[in-house]
């Protein structure tokens, strides 16, 4: 039986090379079957794409995106998803920068008397010298203790602030600075500067990418704590404003 298929396979072609018209046609089949191929494959990841789309998965709709545009680019399916695959790749750099300040973030549940503590922290995205020790990470905390209530506040990790009472300079996104009143309380148990208007300085945190807070230090001058506040998650302070 295999004999007789390779007999007569090797007749089709000898009667194609002896007639060009054959021949074409037979190209032409070859090529259409071979399109049709890709074509349904690319159909397979097109829908992976436009599933993730669909979703607002934007990051799992450009690496499928990513895909169909580099393997299958010269098929029909490529060209209907290319137009718009540029603005995909830029909300999934958006999605993939939102994951990375969500994870900047720690949240704390401590159970304190009869109540429990909560509070929200982040570090600052870089390091700060603020007494010629060497740069170290500066803290901003946002707490709410069943006895002492809601407080916004810095804590260094060296250092002092200079500031019985003073003003902090906040900055939104790099827009034009806010005063803030700020104080230092008498007690050397932790490095620490509450932010008297608390409420106001949490909508900020919760409405900006970008925070900056310039304050005093003892060292002399001031210093300024940058802080990308953008990934927060209100619904872990249930009790502050939302």
């Amino acid at each position: 039986m295999k004999r007789l298929i390779l007999i007569a396979a090797c007749t089709l072609a000898l009667a194609a090379c002896s007639n060009p018209e054959e021949e074409r046609k037979a190209q032409e089949a070859a090529a259409a079957a071979a399109k049709a191929q890709q074509e349904a494959k690319a159909e397979g990841v097109a829908k992976q794409y436009d599933m993730a789309v669909a979703a607002q998965d934007w990051e799992r709709a450009r690496i499928h995106g990513g895909s169909l545009l580099d393997q299958y680019k010269d098929t029909d399916v490529a060209a209907r998803i290319e137009p718009g695959y540029a603005e995909v790749k830029v909300k999934a750099e958006a999605a993939r920068d939102l994951r990375r300040m969500q994870a900047l973030w720690q949240y704390n549940q401590i159970p304190v008397g009869k109540g429990t503590q909560v509070s929200a922290q982040i570090y600052s995205k870089e390091r700060v010298d603020v007494d010629g020790s060497g740069a170290k990470t500066v803290q901003l905390v946002f707490r709410d203790h069943p006895q002492w209530m809601r407080h916004a506040y810095l804590v260094l990790q060296a250092g002092d602030f200079r500031c019985p009472q003073c003003k902090v300079q906040v900055s939104v996104d790099g827009g034009k600075p806010i005063a803030m009143a700020a104080w230092r309380p008498s007690t050397d148990e932790a490095i620490a500067m509450f932010i008297t208007d608390q409420k106001a300085l949490w909508k900020l945190a919760r409405k900006a990418k970008v925070i900056s807070i310039e304050f005093p230090v003892k060292a002399g001058g001031t210093r300024t704590a940058v802080f990308e506040t953008g990934g927060v998650d209100s619904s872990r302070m249930p009790t502050w404003w939302n």
